[in-house]
């Protein structure tokens, strides 16, 4: 929107909560210019399926490039959302390979933190320089300047210049440090302690039909575990809603990942209805995201389990 593009959004799919192939396909038109599926849960899409699609020879001839570099691509550009996926598997390649470019976020409650940034993977295809788009990248995220401060201390290095505006977005010295401690340690340690309590949910609440569990790995995708989303069968919003405030105060914090856009004040005035994706709503309207992080004990993973199962028998009892 900041850009002066307008936003399509389209259905996801029942069971994990990604954006559906199907659902994409029906929205492209001549005004496409990027589609950007959204890694859910540490889950990726299914991006050779939405790869696919931009290269199919009618999708390619329906694209209208708007200006001389969406026209040197040709076609759609697939633009993903992997914040939640960082350390993720699709058919044995890590997430942020897996199509033109990839976004990742390292927020404090990301699995792999620097405490707040986030990083670009580039893999455009050929004419396009990677190289030289990250350090046209990089100039924007330092107000335009083409050196930054370390560069400058270099002997006969100090001139510099400024290209444009740009902006104040590079990640701090600081942050980098934090983020190698944790990429070191991430996939031995990280990755393996979170699924372990996820599987230590999975074993315990299996027993009950009414919850339907998140799905963590298929023949061809391995997630990181970023979140536990728990559904209930048979409930209702309300009901959703009163079961989350029955696990506080049991001194259990909760969470639910996430409202959809067309719920909230913005998009609704922007014309976006809430009716137009029913599965998306479905999957909210019965969701609640259960703790998942590194330094949980299997103790405090079974005061969870014991307060989910007392809270939805405290509620849908009846």
């Amino acid at each position: 929107m900041h850009v002066g593009a307008r936003p399509v959004l389209v259905d996801i799919n029942p069971h994990d909560f990604n954006i559906s192939v199907e659902a994409v396909r029906k929205a492209i038109t001549p005004r496409t210019k990027v589609i950007m599926p959204v890694d859910f849960a540490g889950m990726p899409c299914d991006m050779d399926e939405l790869n696919a699609i931009v290269n199919e020879e009618n999708i390619r001839k329906l694209f209208k490039p708007g200006n001389e570099i969406q026209q040197q691509l040709g076609r759609i550009l697939i633009l993903s959302d992997a914040a939640h996926s960082i350390g993720a598997q699709y058919k044995g390649k890590r997430t942020g390979s897996l199509c033109d470019v990839a976004v990742f976020s390292f927020h404090a409650v990301k699995n792999l933190t620097t405490a707040e940034g986030g990083a670009v993977a580039l893999n455009l295809p050929a004419p396009f320089d990677n190289e030289a788009v990250y350090k046209y990248l990089c100039i924007k995220t330092l107000h335009g300047q083409n050196k930054d401060a370390l560069a400058k201390t270099q002997r006969g290095a100090w001139r510099y210049d400024i290209l444009e505006p740009g902006y104040k977005c590079n990640m701090m010295d600081i942050q980098a440090a934090i983020g190698l401690v944790e990429l070191e340690r991430y996939d031995e340690d990280n990755l393996v302690r979170r699924k372990q309590i996820a599987e230590r949910y999975i074993k315990a609440l299996s027993v009950d039909p009414r919850f339907e569990l998140p799905v963590f790995e298929t023949a061809d995708k391995i997630s990181c575990y970023h979140l536990f989303p728990l559904r209930i069968r048979g409930c209702n919003e309300e009901q959703r809603d009163a079961i989350i405030d029955a696990i506080f105060a049991r001194d259990i914090s909760v969470n639910v990942h996430f409202i959809p856009l067309p719920l909230l004040s913005f998009y609704k005035s922007e014309g976006y209805v809430m009716s137009d994706y029913p599965v998306a709503y479905d999957n909210y309207s019965r969701e609640i995201s259960l703790p998942l992080y590194y330094n949980l004990s299997d103790e405090d993973v079974d005061r969870v389990i014991a307060a989910v199962f007392a809270s939805v028998e405290e509620v849908l009892k009846a």
